[in-house]
């Protein structure tokens, strides 16, 4: 690594920062530790960081309000957030709200370090169309057939693209597809995370400012609109744009020109535009909360990406894709993975969908020992937890079989049986405690107790 990156390491556990640094010291980073949040803030302040690696859980913070006050200073600063794998939900939300990924705790320093560089390897934009034709799996799913050929129909044309679908089910990789197979594919992909924006700061990234335009603007800059001139601006969760900015974006579209703040001049732009949303865009619309005209504007051509649970005969290709990229990256040699393993992985409901499987599979190589993978290897929640699945894994079996009494769950953890027994009912605490054979006040007590709470 030519460059020396700086990375700032916030965790209330001194051993877990200690073992970090020293890691990340010896494989040529440069390193800060922060025990709190607010020590945090402080060294942010008076440091200019490549990435911040940040607990979900500090004495006095969360992650999200680390994150949020990261990316006020720095929009493009990449936030890595360290979770226990119950709170995996929660990670989701944070990469909604900007986070570049997440990891979970227990952790390897060797697993740290591959999505550290990643992390910077995106940000820097290294991405070529070569790379992502080798990252990108299309599966046989027969709606994800169906969108690739939509893909090639819409791609050479000048047609805005909407893509919806949840976190980390593709719709980055699905316009970089549409990118790289169109007339701009010389140019630049320039992907925005609306989310990740300080409100703030929106206008200033996106369209640019000059000099003296506002306190703290020292010098002129030019937004991503101008950056993407010639190429493809992708902007994802775009739903997450104030008002103003919807409105700036409409008349960027409409006269293919953006002015920067503090600019009386116009700057003709020539980009083309996809956007995506997590949600559908129209339900915002339908509540006031989106631009009905700037909706229809990006709407040319919706793509609907289905969850990773929707195409279950595609998790396979991931996995076996994800294993080859972690061999390569842990200097390991897993070649398969057991059939009992397989079913699990299949059955598994997969709340952060591709993503979440690339950070399991990464995971789970770093561990074996073997060759193969067996299912002791797999977190608790996919070993225990088969929601949504067509068939019984363990942890459905356990409970089909009416084994929910806490007291004779002898198989599994106290917690693991209340988190799939809240899965099960939709969170109806209700129906959750006559399914453990326990009363309300037990369930809301043990909810507190293993912070279960959503």
């Amino acid at each position: 690594m030519s460059k020396k990156y700086s990375v700032l390491i916030v965790d209330d556990d001194a051993y877990i920062c200690n073992i970090l640094k020293k890691y990340l010291e010896q494989n040529g980073f440069l390193t800060e530790t922060a025990f709190s949040g607010s020590s945090a803030k402080n060294i942010i302040d008076n440091n200019d960081f490549d990435l911040v690696l940040c607990d979900f859980r500090l004495p006095d913070y969360d992650g999200l309000a680390i994150l949020r006050y990261v990316k006020s200073k720095k929009s493009s600063t990449p936030v890595i957030i360290m979770t226990a794998y119950a709170e995996i939900k929660k990670a989701v939300e944070l990469i909604k709200s900007g986070a570049y990924d997440y990891i979970t705790k227990p952790m390897q320093p060797e697993e740290v370090l591959t999505i550290i560089k990643r992390a910077l390897d995106n940000r820097s934009d290294k991405i070529t169309k070569t790379s992502f034709g080798k990252d990108f799996i299309t599966g046989t799913n027969q709606r994800m057939q169906e969108i690739m050929h939509h893909v090639g129909v819409v791609a050479p044309t000048e047609v805005t693209v909407m893509i919806e679908g949840e976190t980390g089910s593709g719709k980055e990789y699905i316009a970089r597809a549409i990118h790289y197979a169109s007339k701009r594919s010389q140019k630049p992909f320039i992907p925005i995370d609306c989310g990740a924006i300080p409100r703030e700061l929106a206008n200033s990234e996106l369209f640019g400012h000059v000099r003296g335009a506002f306190t703290g603007a020292v010098n002129d800059k030019i937004g991503y609109f101008q950056e993407a001139n010639g190429g493809t601006l992708f902007l994802d969760e775009v739903g997450n744009l104030p008002h103003e900015n919807q409105v700036k974006i409409l008349r960027a579209l409409q006269e293919k020109a953006v002015s920067r703040i503090g600019d009386n001049k116009s700057v003709k732009v020539d980009v083309r535009l996809i956007a995506a949303a997590n949600e559908s865009l129209m339900k915002k619309v339908k509540a006031g909360e989106f631009r009905e005209d700037l909706y229809h504007r990006l709407n040319g051509f919706r793509i609907l990406l289905p969850p990773l649970r929707q195409r279950k005969e595609d998790i396979m290709p991931f996995v076996n894709h994800f294993i080859r990229q972690a061999n390569q990256d842990f200097n390991k040699n897993v070649r398969h993975v057991d059939d009992s393993t397989r079913e699990l992985l299949i059955n598994y409901s997969w709340h952060g969908n591709i993503r979440e499987l690339q950070n399991v599979i990464k995971r789970i190589v770093l561990l074996s020992k073997n060759d193969y993978v067996t299912p002791d290897l797999l977190p608790d929640e996919i070993r225990f937890d088969s929601a949504g699945s067509d068939k019984k894994g363990a942890y459905n079996g356990i409970i089909e079989n009416d084994i929910t009494d806490l007291k004779s769950a002898t198989l599994i953890t106290e917690k693991e049986v209340i988190q799939n027994a809240l899965v099960k009912t939709n969170n109806n605490k209700s129906k959750a405690a006559r399914l453990l054979n326990i009363d309300r006040k037990t369930l809301y007590n043990k909810i507190k107790l293993y912070d279960l709470e959503a």
